[in-house]
């Protein structure tokens, strides 16, 4: 299985790209988000999910590996595919996915490519009160445009994490600390965890 691919962008298409790996191209099924973070002849760092079927092995690449464990996470909602999981991580960003699930806000997922109403209940059916996936434990990264790999900062998911830890030590719910905390960031997504977890005991006191 490969796991990542850490090569040179050699082509960006549609909705795939070919990584060159020590002269060997790699064809990878990506999102537009993805695609969006790659340039022609920079190097490149994909966290990779693999797929075996009977007829066929499909790469599919990230740039940050909390969003491969989300691209998994979504398939393990009944009917939704690699294609609909692909969709939703184009218009919903890991701590967005989170906070819409934790708020049953189906029409976040509504607004993905071929994901209708029906869908969009059982994934908040599904995932709300659930917490995030653990992913590999990799350091996320992407290239910039110089070519140069770069450790990205996701703060967002980060504080999100944090702050409904602190509430579920503090003996709250998980699935209420998670609702208290999408309802605090959806008020003010700028704050920090020290305001986030007192906005979110605002929302459990309330």
């Amino acid at each position: 299985m490969i796991g990542m691919l850490k090569g040179t962008v050699i082509v960006i298409g549609t909705d795939e790209a070919i990584i060159d790996v020590n002269g060997v191209g790699y064809l990878v099924k990506c999102s537009g988000r993805t695609l969006s973070m790659l340039s022609v002849g920079t190097k490149a760092v994909l966290h990779v999910e693999t797929h075996v079927r009977e007829q066929a092995i499909t790469l599919f690449g990230f740039t940050e590996e909390e969003t491969r464990a989300w691209f998994v996470k979504l398939q393990s909602v009944q009917k939704v595919g690699p294609k609909a999981a692909l969709a939703i991580l184009d218009v919903l960003s890991p701590a967005e996915i989170l906070s819409a699930a934790s708020l049953e806000d189906k029409a976040a997922f509504s607004r993905a490519s071929g994901v209708g109403p029906s869908l969009a209940a059982r994934i908040v059916m599904e995932l709300s009160g659930k917490p995030p996936p653990a992913g590999r434990g990799f350091t996320p990264t992407f290239t910039d445009t110089d070519g140069d790999v770069r450790v990205i900062d996701s703060t967002e998911m980060s504080a999100q994490k944090d702050a409904v830890s602190a509430l579920v030590n503090l003996g709250i719910d998980p699935a209420q600390a998670l609702r208290a905390v999408a309802h605090a960031l959806q008020a003010d997504a700028n704050l920090d965890i020290n305001a986030l977890v007192k906005a979110a005991l605002r929302e459990i006191g309330n």
